[in-house]
């Protein structure tokens, strides 16, 4: 049944713009290895910037020393990240809109942390950056290797190191 659904999925991403968008958001495009189109990857990466800024703002106020300097450096990686994309975009590179606010799931995900403080939100702040971190990487990834903008596909493939040394900083904190 599931192999059905995700069949339909891809048939539909395949046939119109609103789909893949569907396709992209639903995590249908990454199990079938489909590239995201060009407006789908500057939303996803924008949102991804978005959430790392916001929720490490929080941690910076409401973690330990060591969740603190980790905080401080989504903070400062993801504005960088971010800056060069509007860029991108801005100065017309990349034929795609930024968008203004997160997504619903970035957004869900910054609402939650909202409401947590000490032990709680320390696991759960460092429990989204990995899940945010395996689905950002998993994006740049896909858009780096097979992207419709070359501009943009250069720079997806030349930011996903740093989105994969994020993963391996935040898996060792917490495994350790």
């Amino acid at each position: 049944m599931k192999t059905l659904a995700i069949t339909a999925a891809i048939a539909l991403a395949a046939t119109s713009a609103w789909a893949q968008s569907a396709a992209e958001s639903s995590g249908v495009n990454s199990l079938a290895g489909i590239p995201p189109k060009t407006q789908d990857f500057v939303t996803e990466a924008a949102s991804s910037d978005m959430f790392e800024i916001e929720s490490s703002k929080l941690a910076l106020e409401r973690g330990d020393e060591a969740v603190k300097s980790f905080a401080q450096q989504m903070i400062t990686d993801h504005q960088k990240t971010s800056d060069e994309l509007k860029q991108m975009v801005q100065g017309g590179a990349v034929e795609a809109t930024i968008p203004t606010a997160m997504t619903s799931a970035h957004q869900e995900m910054l609402d939650d942390l909202k409401g947590l403080q000490g032990a709680e939100f320390t696991e759960e702040y460092m429990s989204a950056q990995e899940d945010a971190h395996e689905d950002a990487v998993d994006l740049f990834k896909r858009y780096g290797e097979e992207g419709d903008n070359a501009e943009l596909k250069a720079w997806a493939a030349k930011t996903a190191p740093a989105l994969e040394h994020h993963l391996k900083m935040v898996e060792d904190m917490n495994d350790g």
